[in-house]
């Protein structure tokens, strides 16, 4: 007997699942093993952008080899529903201030939207203390965007 295949998303499914989502998990190639870690972001219909600190081994990771995997999952408590996608690319450095500006303040207005705790903004390197605009204001974190994306695997069970 063979095996029952999950089933695929659509383009159209998938970019809705990415755009109801805002935490990803992000793997790099480290010298050894893998490494992931989660990540906030934003999707502007096109481009992934994702705000975080400039320190880390993400940071270390990434000078050696830009390419990642990037999943983004969706699930119901109890499991019988699930949904994932999956994207390889490269991260870059966003290093234009007028897109730096546009894509911050679409991080601003996703943790107002999700009424996220302040303390999110930890993860970016600002303080628990700080309002969701010091991301506009300050720059103490890094912007990156998936670009060259290669293979998306998309699957659902429901």
């Amino acid at each position: 007997m063979d095996p029952m295949k999950i089933p695929k998303q659509s383009k159209d499914e998938y970019d809705e699942l990415i755009k109801r989502q805002f935490v990803s998990r992000i793997a790099f190639i480290g010298p050894d093993n893998p490494y992931i870690a989660p990540f906030m972001y934003v999707f502007d219909g096109k481009y992934l952008y994702f705000l975080s600190s400039r320190y880390g081994r993400k940071m270390k990771y990434m000078q050696m080899n830009s390419r990642v995997s990037v999943e983004i999952e969706e699930y119901s408590s109890d499991l019988s529903t699930f949904r994932f996608v999956s994207l390889q690319g490269f991260l870059e450095e966003v290093l234009n201030e007028e897109q730096i500006m546009k894509v911050k303040g679409m991080f601003v207005e996703m943790i107002q939207k999700n009424s996220l705790s302040s303390h999110i903004l930890t993860a970016f390197g600002y303080s628990a203390d700080d309002d969701p605009m010091v991301i506009t204001r300050e720059n103490r974190c890094a912007l990156w965007k998936l670009k060259g994306v290669t293979d998306i695997v998309a699957l659902k069970n429901g």
